[in-house]
């Protein structure tokens, strides 16, 4: 391995890590992708609307801050303070810090009041608070996590932001495939190798092991395959990641398209994005999974992410 100039970002990450550096030149070798993921990440809220006007809650946050709209979705906000403990609106639940790429999954969901929807990994309820927030707090929601220390924080969330239909469970989101064609929406934003997450933090950087891949993999093909079952005919199951990945991503859509009667769909969005891959290392995919939606920190200036929008026929 040659090392290059340490003013060339993908010195660092050579540097801090060899094998996250080796494996991601096989991704995105881009120049641009290294210096995006060395880039602070842009703060970014969502207007909870159970709770206030949305037009009032611009208008008031726009005294004090810079707000940018995001294009993909109409309550979500760039904000240019990363201070929100200071914030009445987010002491209050009225505005929710959330990183502008999460806010694609609830969008897709196709939400409306008096559904019945499982969020299968719920901590720490971004997705779930926006998941009510667009059902009107009308319905259920199912807020699933197998995580008790993060539980509590998708509680307090939650309650922060009024959020009525929910309950919480804590189970291996594998346990739920014995709940078959229950749901009229699942979110399956799976857990993951969290690479979208290093602009936020390094230590997701310091922490990332190749020897991970494998396990996670394995993981999210039981839980998009839990969720697919417990989705009724003519639902909406979303599943997401913040890791670029093609085995956590591309490798397990193409395992729930291949194993079940799913149907993808194209994701119409305002949103810069690239080519999900058909092929990787000795892995081949359907075409089909062209359709899933790969946007890379470059891309909008976002973290990495990925989504894919299934439908059960």
């Amino acid at each position: 391995m040659v090392y290059e100039p340490e003013n060339n970002p993908k010195y660092t990450f050579m540097e801090k890590n060899p094998s996250f550096y080796s494996r991601y030149l096989n991704i995105d070798n881009s120049e641009a992708f290294f210096n995006y993921m060395l880039k602070p990440i842009k703060p970014s809220v969502r207007i909870n609307t159970l709770k206030a006007d949305m037009d009032e809650v611009v208008e008031r946050l726009s005294e004090d801050f810079e707000l940018d709209n995001i294009k993909w979705c109409k309550e979500g906000f760039y904000i240019n303070t990363n201070n929100f403990g200071g914030i009445i609106e987010h002491r209050l639940g009225i505005i929710f810090p959330q990183e502008a790429a999460s806010m694609i999954p609830a969008n897709l969901m196709e939400l409306r009041s008096k559904m019945k929807v499982l969020d299968l990994c719920a901590a720490p309820g971004a997705k779930t608070t926006q998941i009510a927030q667009y059902m009107e707090n009308e319905g259920c929601v199912i807020a699933n996590d197998p995580n008790a220390r993060r539980i509590n924080i998708l509680i307090s969330n939650l309650q922060r932001c009024g959020v009525l239909i929910t309950r919480v469970t804590k189970k291996d989101g594998r346990y739920f495939s014995r709940y078959e064609e229950r749901f009229d929406a699942v979110l399956v934003d799976a857990p993951c190798s969290n690479v979208g997450m290093i602009r936020k933090n390094f230590k997701y950087l310091k922490f990332w092991r190749e020897k991970e891949i494998g396990y996670l993999s394995n993981l999210q093909k039981s839980l998009i395959l839990a969720g697919y079952r417990a989705l009724k005919p003519g639902g909406i199951l979303i599943y997401s990641t913040c890791t670029l990945d093609p085995l956590e991503n591309e490798e397990v859509v193409n395992h729930l398209l291949v194993n079940t009667d799913a149907d993808i769909e194209s994701i119409d969005l305002p949103i810069n994005r690239r080519e999900p891959f058909l092929k990787f290392e000795d892995k081949i995919y359907t075409s089909e999974v062209k359709r899933c939606l790969r946007i890379h920190p470059q891309d909008n200036d976002t973290e990495g992410f990925f989504v894919a929008k299934i439908r059960k026929p």
